[in-house]
This record gives C-alpha cells, sequence and structure tokens, in this order.
C-alpha cells in the first residue's frame, strides 16, 4: 500500500494530499529511510514522522484499503513519542 492511502486511512494524517506534502518534505521514514508518498507500506515496517516539535514512531499492524474511525487505531501501534527541540 502507498504510504500517503496508509496515512489517510489509519487516520494518522486526515487528507492524502496533506500526507503527500509532509512525505515530499522529508519529515517520514520507514524502517530509517527516508521515504516517499509512493513508498510501499507492509505490516511490521516501523514509521517515524514529524509533526512540528513532536517525533511519533509507529509499527505497522496491519493494512486495509477503508477503515471506519473506529477500526483505524487498529492499523498502528504507537512504539515512542519524542519532543523536539
Amino acid at each position: 500500500m502507498r504510504l500517503d492511502k496508509f496515512l489517510k486511512v489509519s487516520r494518522l494524517i486526515k487528507r492524502r494530499t496533506l500526507a503527500k506534502e509532509v512525505a515530499e518534505q522529508g519529515r517520514i521514514t520507514i524502517n530509517g529511510t527516508v521515504a516517499k508518498a509512493s513508498s510501499n507500506v507492509k505490516v511490521g515496517d516501523e514509521m517515524q514522522i514529524r509533526f512540528g516539535q513532536k517525533i511519533i514512531t509507529v509499527q505497522v499492524n496491519e493494512l486495509k484499503e477503508t477503515s471506519r474511525k473506529e477500526e483505524a487505531g487498529e492499523m498502528y501501534t504507537i512504539v515512542c513519542e519524542e519532543k523536539v527541540e
């Protein structure tokens, strides 16, 4: 599954266009490698996303084409949340 679609379906980022912009700015890494919006996401991947002053590390649990709001949180597990100065 494409990175931008995963971020939207899992509701880590609300809109796919916004997910694409964040990826183009180099603020997302998958398994330590800077990722593009078109990068492939697999179950078990570890992803770091930088939101302003915060870096969130998540582990991908499952991939779905669509998800309801209640199911979205099951697609990933937050491993670590750190503040950046």
